[in-house]
């Protein structure tokens, strides 16, 4: 499960092909905070400011991002919160530099890793999006999708020893295209594992 990252920087933008985005947002990004997501118009790729954590057609607040940023492929098609997305195929991208997962210490303490390509650059995250009206104002939204990390050996040492490993899917490049137009039943030819020659993991405290 991710709850923070550190999203691509504007200037980095071309190393992903794209214009710069043309509004501001925080250089970390936890749930309920406003961040930059890609998607496909179908004749173009283009950027979006949106919240981290879905916010669903039907929610009252936006204290539901802090329960809806990550969302389970294996039940995403059916949980309340995502499946119209889901069903609508709504797939997006979020371009990130760093995600920060917990490890814990042979003492239990939690700490703070960073997960980043070792090449530095910028990578993309597959997501899926919403767009809400919240007291007459459009609201747009995302979640990250994960997948089991149990046996991943680079991903399963984060979290709880006794907690189920859960991982990002991270969208290569030669896939991006493929991945934003895709169809719900589609979807699974993208889950990746991460890739364990391309990624690096150290300690970055607050």
């Amino acid at each position: 499960m991710c709850a923070n990252y550190e999203p691509i920087k504007r200037a980095q933008a071309i190393q992903l092909g794209l214009l710069e985005p043309t509004f501001e947002y925080k250089s970390d990004i936890y749930p309920g905070y406003d961040c930059p997501l890609i998607f496909s118009t179908g004749n173009s790729v283009e950027w979006r400011e949106v919240k981290f954590g879905l916010v669903p057609k039907w929610a009252k607040d936006l204290k539901i991002c802090r329960s809806t940023y990550n969302a389970r492929t294996e039940t995403v098609a059916s949980k309340p919160s995502f499946r119209n997305a889901w069903k609508k195929n709504q797939f997006c991208l979020i371009p990130v530099e760093t995600i920060f997962e917990p490890k814990y210490t042979e003492k239990g303490k939690a700490e703070r890793w960073g997960i980043y390509r070792e090449d530095k650059l910028p990578f993309t995250v597959a997501a899926i999006y919403e767009n809400a009206m919240l007291d007459d104002k459009q609201v747009r939204s995302m979640s990250m999708l994960t997948i089991n990390a149990d046996n991943h050996p680079f991903m399963k040492q984060f979290h709880k020893p006794e907690d189920e490993k859960r991982s990002i899917i991270v969208i290569p490049d030669e896939y991006r295209e493929a991945w934003l137009n895709c169809k719900n039943d589609e979807a699974h030819n993208f889950f990746f594992d991460m890739n364990i020659n391309e990624f690096a993991a150290r300690h970055m405290p607050r």
